[in-house]
């Protein structure tokens, strides 16, 4: 069983930055596949980013490209996801996902694990 917990939201303007962690439970982080989705209201869940299990390859959604950047570090259990120039269209709670399979892909059923999400808020 692996747990998850996203943190790093938070509310800010348009142009802003921020940086969302997801840490993780269990000695078989290094060995999972990692993303990031997100879902605003009213709308379904949307894939932003995913990362394979040793960190070498990813994949981004086409609506973040340029802007948003996923990492990890397996020594600290952790994921990251870079939000940069961030606009209100963003507005959404983010959710950390993990795939036991670690593939990197874009769909959400493929993923095992989820954690509780975390609010991201930009205004114009």
């Amino acid at each position: 069983q692996v747990q998850l917990v996203e943190s790093g939201g938070g509310l800010v303007q348009a142009g802003d930055s921020l940086r969302l962690s997801c840490a993780t439970s269990g000695r078989t982080f290094s060995s999972y596949s990692m993303a990031w989705f997100r879902q605003a209201p009213g709308k379904e869940r949307e894939f932003v980013a995913a990362i394979s299990s040793s960190g070498g390859s990813t994949a981004t959604a086409d609506s973040v490209k340029g802007r948003f950047t996923i990492s990890r570090d397996n020594g600290k259990n952790t994921v990251y996801l870079q939000m940069n120039s961030l606009k209100p269209e963003d507005t959404a709670v983010y959710y950390c996902a993990a795939d036991r399979s670690a593939r990197v892909v874009r769909t959400a059923r493929n993923y095992d694990y989820w954690g509780p999400g975390t609010q991201v808020t930009v205004s114009s």
